[in-house]
């Protein structure tokens, strides 16, 4: 058996639990980190520290920011007419480089019927009270196309059917570049129930 340093072995433990960083990649890291100039390091170190400290959700759509409201709350020529429900800012960051031009609100609570969460746990109170403002025309549901993300989205429709909104959500289908044979049997019957005339 290998045997690390005390300091090594912590990090590269450290460094595991991040996302998709597996034994192998945190290792790699790790070493990496190891031979990278003090200052670079310490750059690293700080940098996240910073972002630690100073990034927050936004008050009005949870987005992360360092000024509140956000970048995107403070855009006066979005659409406020269209409001897109994600699950992470990640999905944001996804959304807009599709180019859309609406508002947001943002969960940031992962949701895990596996994980034993609830939807009543799900704080959507600020979503009702922006559906309640009669601004917003169109609901768009942005939420993973997987079981937890079928659930919350029918969660969701259902208190928002209260409200005079039109609710959407996206479009399921075949990825730009994939094949068919490769494509599993729920995305196919997706593709195929959305098809649209040509």
């Amino acid at each position: 058996m290998m045997r690390l340093t005390r300091a090594l072995e912590n990090l590269i433990e450290q460094l595991q639990k991040l996302p998709t960083i597996g034994p192998k990649t945190a290792q790699r890291l790790a070493l990496h980190l190891l031979k990278v100039p003090e200052a670079q390091a310490q750059a690293l170190a700080e940098a996240i520290i910073e972002a630690r400290t100073s990034v927050r959700p936004c008050s009005q759509c949870g987005y992360l920011t360092e000024a509140d409201p956000c970048v995107i709350c403070r855009d006066s020529t979005r659409d406020k007419s269209l409001l897109c429900i994600a699950e992470e800012a990640s999905d944001v960051m996804a959304i807009e480089r599709s180019g859309y031009r609406g508002q947001y609100y943002v969960i940031n609570k992962a949701f895990s019927l596996m994980g034993g969460n609830r939807l009543e746990d799900i704080d959507l109170a600020p979503l009702l009270d922006k559906l309640s403002g009669g601004e917003i025309r169109e609901l768009i549901l942005a939420l993973n196309p997987d079981i937890d993300g079928e659930v919350l989205a029918r969660y969701i429709a259902g208190l928002a059917a209260a409200y005079p909104v039109r609710i959407t959500r996206l479009a399921h289908g075949l990825p730009v570049g994939g094949d068919i044979e490769y494509t599993d049997e729920i995305t196919l019957r997706k593709a195929i129930e959305g098809r649209k005339e040509i």
